[in-house]
Parts: structure tokens; sequence; C-alpha cells
């Protein structure tokens, strides 16, 4: 197995533990302070994993296009978040975190368009009926 496909897996279990424990968490205060709570709990673990997990060398290598695409995903991310916690507040979490997943067609459309990745029939295929089980899943 290729290393990126483990950290891709083990990516999906820890996603799929925080929707879960998440939705305990916001028991009896609004979204937007569990989003906050979690927040700082996310930036504290990752200050400290950067300081063991980065070389210091490495930070002179950053340039002004890293800062643009991060900078701009960590835009999307807050985002993403905010509403992410609203839905997670007012739904059921095995629907919401369902239909959070069809990200993953923002996902393949801007790889083609940004990135030039090669979406192949096999993408495709997956990729509806992916789609089609979250329309499934999410209609009532």
């Amino acid at each position: 197995m290729d290393k990126w496909i483990f950290y891709a897996l083990i990516s999906a279990v820890f996603a799929g533990f925080t929707s879960v424990i998440a939705k305990l968490g916001l028991a009896g205060i609004s979204a937007e302070l569990g989003l906050f709570i979690r927040t700082c709990f996310v930036f504290i673990f990752v200050i400290i994993f950067a300081g063991i997990a980065v070389p210091r060398a490495q930070l002179a290598t950053i340039a002004k296009t890293n800062l643009y695409w991060l900078g701009l995903s960590g835009i999307t991310t807050a985002a993403s978040w905010i509403m992410y916690y609203k839905a997670l507040k007012l739904g059921e979490v095995s629907t919401v975190a369902l239909i959070d997943k069809g990200s993953f067609i923002v996902a393949v459309v801007l790889a083609a368009i940004l990135l030039k990745e090669q979406i192949t029939a096999r993408v495709m295929l997956g990729s509806g009926l992916i789609l089609s089980g979250l329309i499934i899943v999410s209609r009532r």
C-alpha cells in the first residue's frame, strides 16, 4: 500500500470520529462557541506537531505563492467548518457527515481545472456512484 493511501485512510477514520465527538461536544452550547473551542485545540495541536515535524530550515523556503494558496485554503477551511458546525448542531450527524463528503465533487473538478489532473472514466464512474449514494441518503 502506498504511504499516501495509508494516511488518507487514517484521516478518514479520524474524520469519522470528529463528527460524532463534535456533536456530543455541542450539547448545550452554540455551534459558534463549539467551533471556537475546537479550533483552539486544533491550533495548539498543529503548532506542537509543526514544532516537532518541520525542520527549521524549511521556513526559509516559503514562497509568496505558498502563502497565497495556503491562506486561501485556510479561508475556505474556516468557511467549511463554520457551515459544518451549524449543520451538525441542527441535523443528524450521519446525514450531515455524508453530505459534507460531497465536497469530493468540488475537489475532483478543481483538480482537473487547477492542477490539470486527468479525470479518467474510472474516477467519473466512482464519483457518480458516490454522489448517487449521497443523494439517496440525504433525501428524506
